[in-house]
């Protein structure tokens, strides 16, 4: 039987097995005393308790037939070799080797790694001439640093340095992102244009809404600073365009093709982050990755995070047909862990066709969304426990806090993690519920409407990742948990996770319409809508 004809025969079968059990409580499962252990891999002293799910041992038998068949052991090691496994783009994907400071990676007959080593050993000498004030601005010492990029130049490091805030014993660092003049103009309100340091973060140092901020940057600063170009940095590929900016190639770090935007904060991309929490803190960070990286070579399937977190992925999305997935971090500082993960995973495996350029014959990547616990609890959880969709829920809680005399605090803010992932499973009976109203004196007809409106159906799936503190090590192995979790999903789809096509479109016909909005150029030929709102909007 032929590799294809042996995955459809997998797919059928994991279809076949949920329709079987879809209407099964999950919460019977655990009347194996031993399912909470056997559904809990760890990694490290990081818990990955995936027992909350309606898979089965069956079922995972099958998903991890899956994962064999589908080859992602081959694939993983293409990837760690740095075989070209991005076809469209004929690239290798090396974000892995950023931090894997002491390995050898092959690319183009050539090991990277003494040029991965080189860049980071720039970036903490020039890191450390800023935190320490040999690197001033024309006021004296750094005191912020303005970090102008978009997407994955953005979306990474603005969320590890706020996930990181425990650690910032350096400048304050801001992250401005959106073309939107009101982003620059609020960031920059307060700051001193004499002792702020601006990084223009941009691969091909032409992306239009990075390259439109960091000239307003330049204007600010140039009301102030006689030469502006002293206190700016760029992180690109494009050394020469970043001097014809006026940028001297000392303060331009470079990036390699091999690395994606949304998988680059472990390099330059990550200079930002650097400046705030040091070079040390950020080694950890990059250890903590490399962590990750080695559980995902070397655990077997069944106790492998990226790829179990993976096939609850498939089986939520592919198999169950829910849609959404929601990411509920009980950890503050990990609010924009939703939005970096949206990009992460929806630009990666948001795709229609297969490697061979065939459509696809299910669907791909779901729609990641969610908040911070327990913020989320008064907003969006009344949809997950009672609305008419089942949205699975991807929990993700520290035993410790930052705060040893708010200890109290965290003891509540678990306490809610673990009680919502419970309500999930559990949720209320009608006669529970009447029972409830039948205390508060209500009888008939009255009762069982009142009753209705507080019955949760409960069986709705949830994941838990639990570690201990959120350090530097551990928030390197969340991301790159989720970083394999994506490539794992896309070698089970058959689909190219590592190019963004779906990026271009928009952006050319914004060139487009630019012009007309300008009054420069007629609207005719747009259709009728593009045309009413162009007439509007037009300057």
């Amino acid at each position: 039987m032929t590799g294809g004809l042996v995955m459809k025969k997998i797919w059928q079968a994991l279809l076949a097995h949920y329709e079987g059990v879809k209407h099964r409580p999950i919460l019977s499962l655990f009347d194996d005393t031993a399912r909470a252990e056997l559904f809990t891999a760890r990694a490290g002293e990081m818990v990955f308790d995936w027992s909350k799910t309606n898979i089965d041992a069956d079922a995972r038998a099958m998903l991890l037939a899956l994962s064999e068949a589908s080859g992602v052991a081959a694939k993983r090691q293409a990837m760690f070799s740095g075989e070209t496994i991005n076809e469209t783009e004929r690239r290798a994907v090396l974000h892995t080797a950023l931090r894997d400071l002491e390995g050898t990676v092959i690319v183009g007959g050539k090991n990277v790694v003494a040029g991965i080593v080189a860049t980071l050993e720039r970036m903490e000498a020039f890191a450390a001439d800023v935190r320490e004030g040999r690197f001033t601005g024309q006021g004296g010492q750094i005191t912020d640093v303005v970090n102008i990029g978009i997407g994955g130049s953005d979306l990474g490091p603005a969320m590890a340095t706020l996930a990181l805030a425990p650690y910032h014993d350096g400048p304050r660092v801001h992250y401005v992102s959106n073309v939107d003049g009101a982003h620059i103009t609020d960031t920059l309100r307060g700051l001193d244009p004499a002792t702020t340091m601006v990084i223009v973060a941009s691969k091909t140092f032409t992306t239009i809404e990075t390259m439109i901020n960091a000239q307003t940057a330049r204007d600010w600063m140039s009301k102030v600073v006689k030469n502006t170009d002293a206190q700016f940095v760029a992180v690109s590929m494009a050394a020469e365009k970043a001097a014809a900016f006026g940028i001297d190639a000392s303060r331009v770090f470079g990036l390699e093709n091999w690395v994606g935007g949304r998988y680059s904060m472990w390099g330059p991309i990550g200079l930002a982050l650097m400046l705030a929490v040091g070079p040390t803190r950020f080694r950890e960070f990059l250890a903590g990755g490399r962590a990750m990286d080695e559980h995902f070579l070397q655990a077997d399937f069944d106790h492998n995070l990226p790829v179990l977190l993976a096939l609850v992925g498939i089986w939520h999305n592919q198999i169950c047909g829910y849609a959404t997935r929601a990411v509920l971090p009980y950890d503050q500082r990990l609010t924009r862990l939703p939005a970096y993960l949206q990009q992460l995973e929806m630009e990666s495996n948001g795709k229609r066709v297969a490697m061979d350029g065939s459509d696809l014959t299910i669907h791909s990547g779901p729609v990641i969304w969610g908040e911070p616990g327990t913020n989320g609890q008064h907003a969006f959880y009344q949809l997950i426990h009672q609305g008419t969709r089942v949205v699975p829920c991807e929990f993700l809680v520290a035993r410790h806090g930052h705060e040893p005399d708010l200890a109290h605090q965290h003891l509540l803010l678990v306490s809610n993690c673990l009680a919502q992932a419970e309500a999930l499973l559990r949720g209320r009976s009608l006669a529970e519920a009447q029972a409830i109203m039948e205390t508060k004196g209500l009888v008939g007809d009255e009762l069982e409407r009142q009753a209705r409106h507080r019955m949760f159906p409960g069986n709705r799936p949830s994941t838990v990742l639990a570690y201990p503190k959120l350090t530097p090590f551990v928030l390197g192995q969340i991301v790159a948990l989720y970083e394999h979790r994506v490539f794992v999903e896309g070698v089970i789809l058959g689909i190219n996770s590592y190019d963004q096509w779906g990026v271009e479109l928009g952006k050319e016909l914004a060139l487009v319409l630019q012009p007309m909005l300008e009054g420069k150029v007629s609207s005719a030929g747009k259709d009728g809508s593009t045309q009413m709102l162009v007439d509007y909007l037009k300057v």
